[in-house]
């Protein structure tokens, strides 16, 4: 008889994520994000997007066909993989908004991010700024 084990592929990027922050349900966090802008926490879900030139956003939903947050890295101090959409994340961050020029909302969207516009182009948008992230291919 042969055993065959599979071993999950874990990636961290950014800053470990800290063993005694509080893990918030996603779904917590964007019905009510200004309750998280403060102190960092731990949310879950599966990449349904992300940047599709370096790797530097990826939007967080909790299941597959839900909705979701756009995530951004801290400082910009790290990327994920442009092969990242599907796998399973933990982060840990703080909620955010922000208010993006025309040209910053184009850009976002060249690389497949979807924002609700204002009447001027621009986009006001509620995001998470990750210090770090646990991915793990499904």
């Amino acid at each position: 008889m042969i055993t065959i084990f599979v071993l999950a592929t874990m990636l961290s990027r950014g800053a470990a994520i800290s063993a005694d922050a509080r893990v918030v349900p996603l779904e917590q966090v964007l019905k009510a994000p200004a309750d998280f802008t403060k102190t960092p926490v731990v949310v879950e879900g599966v990449i349904t997007k992300n940047c599709s030139n370096k790797g530097c956003w990826m939007e967080l939903s909790p299941a597959a066909g839900k909705a979701g947050v756009r995530v951004t890295f801290k400082d910009y101090a790290f990327f994920i993989p442009l092969d990242a959409k599907g796998m399973r994340v933990r982060a840990e961050g703080v909620t955010v908004t922000k208010s993006l020029s025309k040209a910053h909302a184009d850009h976002l969207e060249g690389e497949g991010a979807k924002l609700k516009r204002n009447a001027d182009g621009s986009a006001t948008e509620v995001s998470f700024v990750a210090s770090g992230v646990e991915l793990q291919k499904p």
